[in-house]
């Protein structure tokens, strides 16, 4: 079975001590990464979570609404609900684009730095 990941390396890291993780945690590259990430992620997962909810409600409160059909067999409330599926996929597919461009980069060089290989 052939795979695109390389093997592991078999070369030693100096594991960091408790004080280095420490003064990472407090360093302005640390920092930018964290800004990164929470800037990312908690207006989308509030921004889902509304979304969601909205689903919810409507569907308890809204019958009428929810159960119009829209073409055949279809209503609003399948239309929705099948959003809420690709609504999440392209969240995912977003996430990882930027954690590839923005927070993977970052993270790579605190480590290296980390491990002595900068």
């Amino acid at each position: 079975m052939a795979t695109d990941a390389p093997p592991p390396s078999k070369e030693q890291h100096r594991l960091p001590s408790t004080e280095e993780f420490a003064e990472v945690q407090q360093s302005a590259d640390f920092g930018e990464l964290r800004r990164s990430f929470r800037s990312f992620a908690f207006p989308l997962t509030i921004a889902f979570v509304a979304w969601y909810l909205l689903y919810v409600l409507l569907s308890n409160y809204a019958g009428g609404f929810m159960g119009a059909k829209l073409f055949g067999n279809i209503n609003v409330a399948l239309v929705l609900g099948l959003a809420q599926f690709v609504t999440t996929f392209l969240i995912a597919w977003w996430y990882s684009r930027h954690a590839a461009a923005k927070l993977d980069p970052k993270a790579e060089a605190i480590k290296s730095r980390m491990e002595g290989g900068a």
